[in-house]
């Protein structure tokens, strides 16, 4: 049995890797996306599902307002006094001189359960995690974040300890690890193993220098040594390796007395014309996780079996293969009371003035809200990218009377960067499809003149995509039988970490939206929505 790499595909990064028993979980940053961390399940390290979503109400998590690439930030889930224990950070503000960032806790008995209001722990710095000692004694560690012009804004590791019972952290921070010369230290992680304390943090940035560093010292304070083959992960001298980006890992000793290691990684579009040694690429598809094996030497040391770079095809643990079946359908007709789990929303829960399962059964009502730029209130409902090669779509009923009316499918980054194929206005033409791009914030309507006229018998208008790697391209018909393809296409790359203003770190989603910025909350009607990869 193998482990195939990635094994969180489509915008899973950060990966924080708990074992409970012979039981398995992945808990990975979500940013802006609504509900807040995502948190996977293996019996086998192989085979994956979605388990939980924890911070899906907003006394956990309040992200109105929040930056394009705020939200949550590095989740550190692990397992302590027969509870789950989870830290994560709600980043306000990550651009300029400072990173307003705040730290919180919250616990469950259960990992699908009702996660308990948080505990507010630090605004010092982003990426902490908890570490849970043999004496009781429990500690936070998080990267410092150091906003003075003439410092570098990576302070190092800091660490204090956390009572639970006081629901505080208590005595001095001290910063316990500096970092190396790669800098950008970040994603700490603490682990006792065979009378050392272990820290492995992320260096590099979470881009294509992404590294791992491992340090260990006898005393929880330091000071620590560095691994000797320093870094112990990392892809950035092996450009050819399918899996980029390599870094940001936690470790995991499993119940057949094997460790293996979770980290980031991103799979960049293919670029045979580029020179490989200077050019690395676009992922539209994010940082995902992968799963490598770690071997222990005779000098104490763990490293990556198959090498530092990282490889696709891992050797499993010794332990039976566990399958799961899909969990969602590849066309949802919308007949449940709750949505999918893959599906989220931006920011905010999608309260009852915004979106409704039962207003008209079978169908996935939106009012019209905010514009797809905003950091606010919009209705959009979306799933991520988890290949390069699918088709989406969707039916929507929608009768606008304004240009200021909106609704359709949107293949979408960020409120800056998107392209919706849309139901809206026109005062010759009266409801037309039209397309809207949105592109690092220039606008533009490649239909403007040619804008498709809907006929008035027509109630639902059939909308997709057809994703093919390095473009994408819309589609519509009036009775589901009939296609016509948009005589455009329109570049994945587009639609990535690497492409967009200031800092990025997601991937692409594809979904439905409803606007509405005249203010009357105009509904749309979706009547299904098809994901299928190919």
């Amino acid at each position: 049995m193998k482990i195939q790499n990635p094994v969180l595909r489509g915008f899973n990064p950060d990966p924080s890797i708990c074992r409970v028993g012979e039981d398995y979980y992945i808990a990975v940053s979500t940013f802006e996306w609504f509900p807040g961390v995502q948190i996977h399940h293996s019996k086998d390290l192989v085979n994956w599902h979605l388990v939980s979503r924890p911070l899906n109400r907003v006394s956990l998590i309040d992200m109105k307002g929040n930056p394009n690439s705020g939200g949550v930030w590095a989740p550190a889930l692990t397992h302590s006094d027969g509870k789950f224990w989870l830290i994560y950070s709600d980043v306000k503000m990550h651009t300029g001189a400072w990173k307003d960032t705040h730290n919180y806790l919250t616990t469950c008995d259960t990992i699908d359960g009702e996660w308990s209001d948080p505990i507010y722990l630090n605004s010092s710095g982003f990426d902490p995690s908890l570490f849970h000692d043999v004496d009781g004694r429990k500690y936070i560690i998080n990267m410092l974040w150091d906003q003075r012009t003439y410092k570098h804004s990576f302070g190092g590791i800091v660490l204090q300890e956390y009572s639970h019972e006081e629901r505080r952290l208590i005595g001095k921070p001290k910063v316990i690890f500096e970092g190396t010369d790669i800098r950008l230290t970040e994603g700490p992680h603490l682990y006792l193993i065979n009378g050392y304390y272990y820290l492995l943090t992320a260096e590099g940035g979470t881009r294509y220098a992404h590294a791992a560093t491992l340090a260990r010292s006898k005393k929880i304070e330091g000071p620590y040594e560095l691994h000797p083959d320093h870094p112990l992960l990392t892809s950035w001298h092996d450009p050819r390796n399918p899996l980029q980006k390599c870094g940001h890992a936690s470790f995991v000793h499993t119940h057949t007395d094997e460790w293996y290691l979770a980290h980031l990684t991103g799979r960049p579009l293919s670029h045979d014309d580029k020179p490989v040694l200077d050019y690395r690429g676009f992922c539209p598809l994010g940082r995902e996780t992968a799963i490598q094996k770690l071997e222990w030497k005779d000098d104490g040391w763990p490293y990556v079996v198959g090498g530092k770079q990282g490889s696709v095809e891992v050797e499993a643990p010794k332990t039976e293969e566990v399958k799961w079946e899909q969990d969602y359908d590849e066309v949802d007709h919308f007949d449940r009371a709750v949505l999918n789990h893959h599906f989220q929303s931006l920011r905010i829960p999608l309260t009852k003035d915004m979106m409704s399962l039962t207003e008209k059964p079978g169908n996935l009502r939106l009012y019209g809200k905010e514009s797809l730029t905003s950091c606010f209130t919009q209705a959009l409902v979306a799933r991520r990218w988890q290949s390069l090669n699918f088709d989406a779509g969707t039916a929507v009923a929608f009768q606008p009377d304004t240009f200021q009316q909106a609704a359709g499918l949107v293949c979408y980054y960020n409120t800056e960067n998107w392209t919706s194929v849309q139901i809206t206005w026109n005062e010759e033409k009266g409801r037309v499809i039209d397309i809207m791009s949105c592109d690092n914030l220039t606008f533009s309507q490649p239909l403007h003149g040619s804008e498709i006229e809907i006929p008035e018998s027509a109630e639902y208008v059939h909308l997709k995509v057809s994703v093919r790697e390095h473009t994408y391209q819309f589609a519509y018909s009036f009775d589901n039988k009939t296609w016509t393809d948009i005589p455009l296409t329109f570049e994945s790359y587009k639609l990535s970490d690497e492409y967009v203003r200031l800092n990025g770190f997601t991937g692409a989603f594809v979904g439905m939206h409803c606007q509405d910025t005249s203010g009357t909350s105009k509904q749309a009607d979706f009547d299904y929505f098809t994901y299928k990869e190919l």
